[in-house]
């Protein structure tokens, strides 16, 4: 069983080399807040946003077939809903950790990448 809290964040995604355009269309235009990336994921381009109390993430690339896209989402409990997606016979990926929160995703049967995270800091 998977104990979902809430949706963490969206991220969708601009061909690399455009944030500049992306913070013009959702700074000044949406009028959207821009928060720092973390230091590790920084080297990847993209921006990040707070969205009321989501997060907006927007990733770079040029793979339409490889996406970055994907929801993510908080759970209770990040190791039991590792272990029962292992037990479907799911296979998990490891994400790079950032401060705050551990995580991982997986693919659905579609290709859709789902990320699942517990925060460790309040």
């Amino acid at each position: 069983m998977i104990l979902f809290k809430r949706l963490d964040h969206i991220q969708i995604c601009v061909p690399t080399g455009k944030e500049d355009e992306a913070r013009a269309f959702y700074t000044n235009i949406l009028g959207l807040k821009e928060i720092p990336k973390p230091q590790q994921l920084l080297a990847n381009g993209g921006l990040w946003y707070q969205v009321a109390d989501i997060q907006l993430h927007i990733g770079t690339e040029n793979e339409i077939n490889n996406s970055k896209r994907h929801p993510a989402f908080e759970v209770a409990d990040l190791e039991q809903a590792r272990q029962y997606l292992k037990k479907n016979n799911i296979k998990i990926k490891e994400e790079i950790q950032i401060a705050g929160q551990i995580r991982f995703s997986f693919m659905d049967p579609f290709g859709n990448r789902i990320e699942l995270l517990e925060k460790t800091e309040h």
